[in-house]
């Protein structure tokens, strides 16, 4: 957790569709001319989602993170929301900034490399460990198995997670590009009015290697994917329910998420 570990509130649910008429009129004035001073009320009216964003993300980081560093990040991609929202495509804008704001803040932390060379390299090892347990067990292995396989203790493959947090600071759009190229969802939002049958097929396959990669893993991990990615709660939140620690669900979703791209992986023959 970053800062003084105070957990992200709620969004506010209003957006031009919403039927607050003043941000409407803003909307329809910002489309009809795009001025500063109309994109700066827009801003203004939309910094919260940034602050709800940045505090998500900042819960799976370690503590030396600044989550202040991660709201000015995402400031970029809720102006980049702002000029590019098409909202004949039926998307609420909330949705849509939500997603570039993330895209920003995961986009600035790697281009900071704030990973260690040597944990993204533990990463890839604890990945391949997985692969090849994965292979020849013909199921997801315990973390016995793969502490025994990495040629180390339970507590320090416990240790390890920890350390690979950020690495694991995906969107599930990350993991279904596990070794693919190809950019983010957002990207590539259908025109309603132009629905490419390829891409509806490959969309289609994508979601179905998620939910077998996701369905492989263990009652506990795919809970905590579960409760992070579709419900929203924080990792405070999930370890209430679980009745473990902060730490010990960080633990576990990075334990999930690096068991979901070794899957992903090996599903696309890389």
């Amino acid at each position: 957790m970053t800062g003084d570990g105070a957990q992200p509130s709620a969004p506010p649910a209003r957006g031009p569709g919403d039927g607050d008429s003043a941000i409407q009129a803003v909307w329809r004035e910002f489309r009809a001319c795009p001025e500063q001073r109309l994109r700066e009320r827009l801003v203004l009216h939309y910094a919260p989602l940034v602050k709800y964003v940045a505090g998500r993300v900042g819960t799976g980081l370690p503590t030396h993170v600044d989550v202040g560093d991660l709201i000015q990040s995402g400031i970029f991609g809720l102006i980049d929301a702002i000029e590019k929202f098409e909202p004949e495509r039926g998307l609420r804008f909330e949705t849509y900034a939500m997603q570039r704001i993330r895209g920003a803040i995961l986009d600035d932390l790697r281009s900071q490399d704030w990973v260690p060379r040597v944990v993204r390299s533990r990463a890839r090892e604890v990945e391949r460990a997985l692969e090849r347990l994965g292979g020849r067990l013909r199921r997801t292995p315990t973390d016995n198995e793969v502490a025994e396989e990495l040629g180390i203790t339970l507590d320090e493959l416990r240790d390890l997670y920890s350390q690979l947090q950020l690495t694991s600071v995906v969107a599930l759009e990350d993991l279904v590009a596990a070794g693919r190229e190809s950019g983010s969802l957002v990207d590539t939002l259908p025109d309603d009015d132009a629905i490419d049958p390829v891409a509806v097929l490959v969309d289609r396959d994508n979601r179905r290697q998620l939910a077998e990669a996701i369905a492989q893993l263990t009652e506990r991990d795919r809970i905590v994917v579960s409760l992070y990615y579709f419900e929203r709660l924080t990792l405070a939140e999930i370890g209430r329910v679980l009745g473990v620690t902060e730490s010990r669900v960080s633990q576990l979703h990075t334990r999930a998420v690096l068991r979901l791209r070794a899957r992903l992986t090996e599903q696309a023959g890389v």
